[in-house]
């Protein structure tokens, strides 16, 4: 029904409905921004040969998005882009003063999306949020690479983000 109303007031013209389309849903989704997220699930995922794993914790406001296929497979595709592009920090707010390194690599939230690189991770997650109609938000990740001595963790804590 949104679609056709968007095209009904763009007059027929398909780009112009989609981007309609776009800004209503993001504009859904800044609403929810602010809702509490106490509820979400932990995702692994383990790259084919065993040598590099990530686990990621994203919440979302009820269990019973929680329990959705839409919100698993977003958890999963998180976790695989996190053992695939290694992010630093969750968000560019976390990024410490005087740390010289580029927000749309070091940042889980600005990375390219490994499956679409149109998209910024960001935006997926903004697209879910319209979609299930809740807010979601990746609380923290760890990534481990066989043979490296360290390992990042990276959480938010009462609003604001930290990296370890």
């Amino acid at each position: 029904m949104e679609c056709r109303n968007a095209l009904l007031e763009v007059e027929g013209d398909m780009e112009k409905a989609l981007q309609l389309l776009k800004q209503q849903s993001l504009f859904k989704a800044e609403k929810k921004r602010t809702r509490s997220t106490f509820q979400g699930l932990i995702e692994t995922y383990i790259h084919t040969g065993g040598r590099i794993g990530a686990m990621v914790e994203v919440n979302c406001e009820s269990d019973f998005v929680a329990r959705t296929d839409e919100f698993k497979e977003l958890a999963h595709n998180l976790a695989m882009q996190i053992a695939a592009q290694d992010p630093q920090f969750i968000s560019k707010e976390q990024v410490p003063e005087g740390v010289n390194t580029e927000p749309q690599t070091a940042c889980l939230l600005l990375q390219p999306y490994i499956k679409n690189p149109e998209q910024t991770i960001q935006d997926i997650i903004t697209e879910t949020v319209a979609r299930v109609g809740e807010n979601i938000k990746v609380t923290r990740f760890a990534r481990f690479e066989l043979g490296q001595a360290e390992f990042r963790i990276a959480k938010l804590e009462a609003g604001t983000a930290t990296s370890e």
